[in-house]
């Protein structure tokens, strides 16, 4: 067991809002940081679906009162110095921009406790792009995890070259404490294990669309039908989001852009941002 007790989470989008209420539903004190009320108000609802989904799928003990007690643990805040006060570990889920990040980095370090190991959720940026923006390169390193944690339960744990080896164990054993699979990864790679598997296959996916060789359901059926899988690269990118992929494209060369620019033309500008939006590649109740 680790001997984290205070966690606090930047940033309650898709990911983050599912990292702070994983974290409550197992027993942690967790504060849910976002920029405004306004947003927060909205992560709110968010919770609120959370305990509905972990009753749906089984999560053991949701059922009996665990999901809801999970709220009882986890307060909102949109001042990031009262946020991170008492925090144990600071878990950063917010866009995959790395300006963003680095800013955020430099306003934590200020004013968090020297106490503070600080924990980037990046899909693709490597700790090491942003450990001097921290002012503790050793007590900082990335913590990665899936979409719909309680049931894709993998928890990456990387490392910089300058990460204290206890500091990494120490949020090795959170992770199991808060019912990940943890996943230590020797040195760093951009994209982890997961990421590195996944875009290039969700790519592929955009670039058979946006190319107009077929569209995304025939796609998505061929890959189901022909490997087994359950979903597709269109049904995983509604979970995940077309925010994050569209940044990480964004960012990327210039085929990256092209997609990036399809994603953004054909979808985002009409608000089709997946599951959370009830539209996307598909359209959802």
């Amino acid at each position: 067991m680790s001997n984290i007790t205070h966690v606090t989470v930047l940033g309650t989008g898709v990911l983050g809002s599912q990292i702070a209420f994983q974290t409550a539903f197992s027993g942690f004190q967790v504060t849910a940081y976002d920029i405004s009320d306004d947003v927060i108000a909205a992560a709110k609802a968010r919770f609120d679906a959370l305990v509905t989904a972990y009753k749906e799928d089984g999560v053991a003990g949701a059922r009996e009162g665990k999901a809801d007690e999970a709220l009882s643990r986890v307060r909102f805040s949109s001042d990031l110095a009262e946020a991170v006060a008492d925090a144990d570990l600071v878990i950063e889920a917010i866009p995959e921009v790395l300006s963003i990040k680095q800013d955020t980095y430099r306003k934590l370090g200020e004013l968090a406790p020297e106490k503070t190991i600080f924990a980037t959720n990046s899909s693709t940026l490597l700790p090491s792009d942003l450990k001097d923006s921290t002012g503790r390169p050793a007590k900082f390193l990335a913590l990665h995890f899936a979409n719909r944690i309680w049931k894709f339960n993998t928890a990456e744990v990387m490392g910089t070259a300058d990460t204290d080896p206890a500091v990494f164990d120490e949020v090795v054993a959170f992770a199991g404490d808060i019912g990940m699979v943890p996943i230590p990864m020797h040195k760093e790679k951009s994209g982890y294990v997961l990421n590195s598997l996944l875009v290039p296959f969700l790519n592929a996916g955009f670039t058979l669309a946006a190319g107009g060789y077929a569209e995304p359901k025939d796609i998505d059926n061929v890959w189901r039908i022909g490997t087994g899988a359950p979903m597709g690269p269109f049904q995983i990118t509604d979970i995940i989001g077309l925010t994050t992929p569209y940044n990480i494209l964004a960012h990327g060369g210039e085929k990256d852009q092209t997609l990036a620019a399809w994603l953004k033309s054909e979808y985002i500008d009409h608000g089709k941002l997946g599951v959370a939006t009830g539209e996307g590649f598909y359209t959802y109740n």
